[in-house]
């Protein structure tokens, strides 16, 4: 069964498709359909692990989790990975208690009206990171640097994903137990705006108290 196409980002009331991944944390498959009708869950769709941002957002993730596990939400990390590299990273950099799973085709992105941005709109933009850039960089070059200076090491398969990337925007959704989106953040590809930044956490975990009821 294919998965649909949204042409933009779902937004709170829009029902969310039925999505099935490779797990990470485990072995077997994940779908969206399981958490139908028995938690509320809050999904993150992130680029590959070869994007530093992407990997702070799973670690931010793993943080809230307990959190928001205590008011039975549950929640699902997707990385534009394929499944043996991301168990890989994941076995040196474990992540407790907390769902993932592998999406290196980026259905659920398209699910989820996740857009591409084309390379020439990446490139044009620059990313001013005081403390952690020497100096404004547009998107891939500030990867390059922070991966190596977080000594992250690129395989083959990480390079074959930064090369499909295409500016893949981001997102994190909160839905209910009736697989409708009651919150969502969106990753806006504008410097000083929400491109590389987390939501707020106080105001998610303020929404995932209401869903949770």
């Amino acid at each position: 069964m294919s998965t649909p196409y949204v042409d933009h980002p779902l937004q709170p009331g829009d029902p969310v498709p039925n999505v099935v991944f490779d797990a990470i944390s485990r072995e077997g498959k994940i779908a969206l359909d399981d958490f139908r009708g028995r938690s509320p869950l809050l999904i993150g769709l992130f680029r590959g692990l070869h994007c530093p941002f992407c990997r702070r957002h799973v670690a931010a993730m793993a943080y809230l989790n307990p959190m928001l596990r205590e008011k039975g939400v549950q929640s699902l990390a997707v990385v534009n990975t394929p499944v043996e590299r991301a168990r890989l990273y994941f076995r040196y950099h474990p992540i407790p208690d907390l769902l993932a799973a592998s999406d290196p085709v980026k259905a659920s992105h398209r699910a989820f009206g996740l857009p591409e941005v084309g390379i020439d709109a990446v490139m044009a933009i620059r990313i001013d990171l005081p403390g952690e850039l020497p100096e404004p960089m547009n998107p891939m070059a500030m990867d390059e640097f922070i991966n190596e200076k977080e000594g992250y090491q690129m395989t083959e398969a990480d390079r074959q994903m930064m090369t499909a990337d295409k500016g893949q925007l981001v997102g994190q959704f909160l839905i209910d137990r009736d697989g409708i989106v009651r919150w969502s953040f969106t990753e806006v590809l504008e410097p000083g705006v929400q491109t590389f930044k987390a939501p707020n956490s106080q105001e998610l975990i303020s929404v995932a108290s209401q869903v949770a009821l």
